[in-house]
C-alpha cells in the first residue's frame, strides 16, 4: 500500500500513572500528584499530573527536585498492577478497530486503521470514537495523532495535549516537518539535537537541505532516518509482533555500596530476573552487559558475546566477576547495578518452569 494511503493513529495516555491515581482517588482530583520515589529517597518522577507539570516537574526528574519545585506536591508509589489492568481494557479497544496495533508501552501504541471502513474510512473520526470508548470504559483521557505515517502520528499526538486529536495530512506532512524544531523529532535525542546544532541544523528545513551523503557520514545509520523524516516519509509498518532486542533489569540503591562480593551478588539477583524475562519470552541470549553507575553518576558498561546460549546465573558467576576486572568495583561507591542479555534468538522449545516475573519488577 503506497504510504499516502495509509491511515495511522498513534495513542498516548495523557499522565498515565497520575491519571489512574486521581481516577482512583477522588482526593487527588486537581492536585498537583507525583508517582515515583518519595521526596527524600533517590528515586524519580514516574510521571506527574499536569497540575504539577506546571511547576516544572517532569518524568525522570530526581524526586527531591520535584519537591523543592512544589513542596506542597502529593508523591504516591506506583502501583503497576493497577496500570496493567487499565492498559489491559485500553488494548481490548484497540483490538475493536484493528488487529495491527503495535504497543510501545503500557499507555501509548499505533494503530494501522487503513482497512477499517467505519465512518467512511475516516481515520480521524475512528480516532475520536476510540477516544471516546477509552473514556467510557477507563474513565481516563487519552490524545491521538491521525496521519499517513508513524513518524507524523506520533508527532501529532503531542500537538494538542491533554485531550487532543490532531491530523496531519499527506499534503501537510513535506511542509509540517521542515518547520519542527529537531529537537521534537521522534528519534532524535539530546545529544544528537546538540550535534545537529552544531552544524547549523535547527529545524526540519535546515535538515532536509542535507544530503543523504553528508547526513550518512555525520550520523551513520540514522542519517536514512533523518533524510526521510525530515520531508515526511516513514516507510515503517505497524507491527503487532515486536521482536525484543534485549531485556535488562537493573537497581538502585537507597544507600551506596562499594563491596565487591555484595556487587557480585546483586548483579546474580539481576540476571536471575532477566533470565526469567527471557524465558517469558521465549527467547535465549548470547551477550550480557553489566551495567555499573557510581555515586558520582559516572556510568559504565561491560560486555562478553558467549559462543553459547546463556541459561543459568550459576553458570556466568566466573564471566560476571572477569567483567568487574577492568572496572573501579571495590574502589568506588555504586549507586546503580544493571543487567541486560542480548543477541537473542527464538526459542519456542524452552521448557523451564520460571514463574512470569513483572515487566516493572
Amino acid at each position: 500500500m503506497p504510504d499516502a494511503c495509509r491511515k495511522i493513529i498513534h495513542i498516548d495516555m495523557d499522565a498515565f500513572f497520575a491519571a489512574v491515581e486521581q481516577r482512583d482517588h477522588p482526593q487527588y482530583h486537581n492536585k498537583p500528584l507525583i508517582v515515583g520515589g518519595k521526596p527524600d529517597s533517590r528515586g524519580v518522577v514516574a510521571t506527574c499530573s499536569y497540575e504539577a507539570r506546571k511547576y516544572g516537574i517532569h518524568s525522570a526528574m530526581p524526586s527531591s527536585q520535584a519537591y523543592r519545585l512544589c513542596p506542597q506536591a502529593i508523591f504516591v508509589n506506583p502501583r503497576f498492577e493497577a496500570y496493567k489492568e487499565a492498559s489491559n481494557i485500553i488494548r481490548q479497544v484497540f483490538s475493536n478497530y484493528t488487529d495491527l496495533f503495535e504497543p510501545l508501552s503500557l499507555d501509548e501504541a499505533y494503530l494501522d486503521v487503513s482497512n477499517n471502513s467505519s465512518h467512511q474510512g475516516s481515520a480521524t473520526l475512528i480516532a475520536k470514537e476510540i477516544k471516546q470508548s477509552i473514556l467510557h470504559k477507563t474513565c481516563l483521557v487519552a490524545s491521538a495523532g491521525v496521519s499517513y505515517n508513524k513518524f507524523l502520528a506520533k508527532i501529532a499526538s503531542d500537538m494538542d495535549k491533554p485531550n487532543g486529536l490532531y491530523l496531519i495530512t499527506p499534503e501537510q506532512g513535506s511542509q509540517f516537518a521542515e518547520q519542527l524544531a529537531v529537537g521534537k523529532f521522534h528519534g532524535i535525542g539530546k545529544a544528537t539535537e546538540k550535534k545537529m546544532h552544531a552544524l547549523g541544523i535547527k529545524i526540519g528545513k535546515d535538515l532536509k537541505s542535507q544530503s543523504l551523503a553528508f547526513l550518512l557520514q555525520s550520523f551513520g545509520k540514522a542519517g536514512q532516518y533523518y533524510y526521510n523524516i525530515s520531508r515526511g516519509i516513514d516507510h515503517r509498518p505497524v507491527n503487532n509482533h515486536r521482536i525484543s532486542k534485549s531485556v535488562g533489569v537493573e537497581t538502585t540503591f537507597q544507600t551506596d555500596i562499594n563491596d565487591r562480593i555484595e556487587v557480585i551478588q546483586h548483579l546474580h539477583k539481576l540476571l536471575d530476573k532477566a533470565l526469567k524475562k527471557l524465558h517469558d519470552k521465549s527467547m535465549t541470549a548470547q551477550t550480557i552487559t553489566v551495567k555499573i553507575k557510581y555515586h558520582d553518576f559516572v556510568q559504565i558498561t561491560r560486555s562478553r558475546t558467549l559462543s553459547q546460549s546463556i541459561s543459568s546465573s550459576t553458570d556466568l558467576g566466573p564471566v560476571v566477576k572477569d567483567l568487574l576486572n577492568n572496572t573501579e568495583v571495590g574502589q568506588r561507591k555504586i549507586r546503580l547495578l544493571g543487567v541486560s542479555l542480548s543477541s537473542l534468538q527464538k526459542n519456542p522449545s524452552q521448557i523451564n518452569n520460571y514463574q512470569q516475573l513483572d515487566l516493572f519488577e
